[in-house]
């Protein structure tokens, strides 16, 4: 009884209704090209608004480039000047440090050793802050009240760890502010720019060391197994204590105050029972906590200042039906860059002006699709076989009939990590085309608390992929799927569980497409960065240790039973991936291959983890389409 009042309520219509016309098949590129505008940025000052958008530079594919452009109050005016001439891949992000200068981060081919560089927003002078082959860089504290330095992390001594530097951004000249003893996996510094707080890790143990300043020696001061977390935030605004995300005795991570004086004590600030909470935000300008932020079906923010709580109302009455999320501000926090978005479009970017409540849109981030034409994204939940509640999202392709339709199964990565609710273009596109798609948090997904997180350790291609496959079959139930035309497609982790799912539940797919997955669960781990070697104990005794483990790891490696596999494969790899090397799909296919298995197989050299340029993910959406759409039939 309960299944057919869940079945109705998610439908939201009855199952012998009649379908309306189908939307208008939008163009492939639509979904998934750059915005034509977008990432905006407010200098300090607020007279500078900074954004990417496509550029092409000496006749070369257009790549995310940084613009700047002069603000009049709150309208921008004149022309964009670009600031940047990348033209092997997209800066992926970029940010303000004081009102001259912008600080953007790339990296070569998707290796993931990303450099830090520098911009002089009116000179157009180029820096790069950590000019070095093979090392990963990163900004740990932009210093705020320091006009010339800022705090970046990287692993030039030591591979396996990251010291900390105070860099001039003009100059590029570094000195020395903590180096890592080894063990160190996480810095935090203080309101002050300095650090005072860093993680050390064992693998299976995390410490939380503390100093006072950093003339003084680091001190233990909470230690845990890597199961608790007590995670800094930021410090209290006094710089004598600190905000933290923790779950220590308890099973959902709240928001604590701790002493260092009394580490043993938590001050709970805030908790929710249903969830983790992702983070809590604070104003510099007034310091205050302003807000926590956690996701439920949907996104949720409490609010613990009644400004910030009064801004969100504001901007709320100006944009009914949207979900909002502030981007960030300019250092008199009376000027923000708004966005707001729904299930059904990534929405709109806007300049909100405190003082004179006023909003100004900057851009549309993909107007070349109708959000009236896409399709809602509804937050469901099923039972796992053994009793768990697996909560998920289903996306009905608007305009049809929710019966015996071809559907597409799609497991996230991570496989720590959760899918929630907003716009996935992935998923757009495929209800665009027809399918229904659903995704779900297996066990071992976080945000559930640190019981369901647990309840994943060990379980790869075992409790994991039922929870999986205990989805697709409550699909069936539901009448939604057509079992001869359920596909499923996944990235990373849910490369893996794709590759899991045809080899070890071959009837239950009729396609299938691994993007960059895991394939081998030994040589995968034989294979990281050398800067997760410092964690490696944690992942043996989070997925299984080679040695002590050796036969469950043999059993759930997908590529050590390739012969298994008769569903229709597609396979997408980067050649540069540092995470899921590239060997992991070789394998796949070499196997595959030698048996006259057909696979497709597409390789990327100029990528890494995933596709970021525009003319790859171009080709490998069309290659997909295609592949789906003939082995499924929408």
């Amino acid at each position: 009884m309960k299944r057919t009042v869940l079945a109705a309520s998610i439908l939201g219509i009855s199952l012998g209704a009649d379908a309306a016309q189908p939307p208008q098949v939008y163009p492939l590129k639509d979904f998934f090209r750059n915005p034509e505008r977008g990432f905006f940025r407010l200098a300090d000052d607020g007279k500078t608004l900074g954004f990417m958008q496509p550029a092409s530079v000496d006749g070369q594919p257009a790549r995310m480039n940084i613009y700047v452009q002069p603000l009049e109050g709150s309208k921008p005016v004149g022309e964009p000047r670009r600031l940047t001439a990348e033209t092997a891949r997209d800066i992926s992000n970029f940010f303000w440090k004081g009102s001259d200068v912008v600080l953007y981060q790339k990296d070569f081919g998707g290796d993931e050793n990303f450099h830090v560089l520098a911009v002089n927003a009116k000179t157009g002078q180029i820096t790069d802050l950590t000019p070095y082959d093979g090392v990963r860089a990163g900004i740990e504290d932009d210093l705020e009240d320091d006009p010339d330095h800022v705090l970046i992390s990287h692993n030039r001594r030591d591979p396996q760890v990251f010291d900390v530097y105070r860099v001039n951004v003009h100059t590029g000249q570094s000195v020395l502010v903590a180096q890592n003893p080894g063990n160190v996996v996480g810095w935090q510094t203080d309101h002050a720019g300095k650090v005072r707080a860093a993680i050390t890790s064992d693998g299976l143990n995390t410490t939380l060391l503390y100093r006072d300043d950093e003339n003084a020696e680091f001190r233990p001061l909470i230690t845990t197994d890597y199961r608790s977390s007590v995670s800094p935030t930021f410090f209290t605004f006094d710089n004598r204590k600190f905000y933290a995300l923790s779950n220590r005795g308890r099973d959902k991570l709240a928001l604590v105050v701790i002493d260092p004086a009394l580490p043993d004590i938590e001050e709970e600030i805030y908790k929710t029972d249903e969830v983790d909470l992702d983070g809590a935000a604070f104003s510099r300008k007034r310091q205050v906590l302003t807000l926590a932020a956690y996701q439920t079906d949907k996104p949720q923010y409490k609010f613990f200042d009644a400004q910030t709580e009064q801004l969100f109302a504001r901007l709320r009455q100006k944009l009914p039906g949207y979900d909002l999320a502030i981007q960030g501000s300019n250092r008199n926090e009376d000027k923000f860059i708004v966005a707001a978005y729904n299930d059904r479009t990534p929405g709109s970017r806007y300049i909100y002006d405190s003082g004179a409540d006023t909003l100004g849109k900057l851009a549309d981030i993909n107007p070349a699709i109708p959000e009236s034409a896409m399709s809602e994204v509804r937050p469901i939940s099923y039972r796992s076989r053994d009793g768990l509640t697996i909560h998920g999202y289903l996306t009905l392709p608007a305009g049809r009939e929710p019966r015996n339709l071809a559907c597409v199964v799609n497991p996230h990565g991570g496989p720590w990590a959760r899918d929630g609710w907003g716009y996935n273009p992935e998923v757009q596109f495929l209800a665009n085309r027809g399918f229904c798609v659903l995704q779900m948090n297996f066990r071992g997904s976080t945000g559930y608390g640190r019981q369901f997180w647990e309840a994943g350790f060990g379980q790869w291609g075992l409790k994991m992929q039922d929870d999986i496959t205990d989805g697709v079959k409550w699909l069936v139930e539901q009448g939604i799927a057509d079992p001869k035309r359920i596909g499923i497609y996944g990235g990373s982790y849910g490369g893996y569980a794709t590759l899991a799912g045809v080899t070890f539940t071959p009837d239950l797919y009729a396609a299938a497409v691994d993007y960059v997955g895991v394939s081998n669960l030994f040589t995968f781990m034989n294979t990281i960065p050398p800067y997760w070697k410092p964690l490696l104990a944690k992942m043996h005794d989070m997925v299984g240790d080679p040695e002590r483990d050796k036969a469950r790891l043999a059993a759930t490696s997908p590529a050590l039973h390739a012969d298994r596999i008769e569903t229709p494969l597609f396979i997408a790899q980067g050649a540069k991936d540092p995470r899921v090397n590239k060997d992991e799909s070789d394998q796949v296919v070499k196997a595959l291959r030698a048996r006259g298995v057909e696979v497709e197989y597409m390789v990327k050299d100029n990528e890494g983890h995933g596709f970021h340029n525009d003319e790859n993910k171009f080709e490998f959406y069309e290659a997909m389409e295609k592949f789906l759409t003939t082995h499924l039939k929408p």
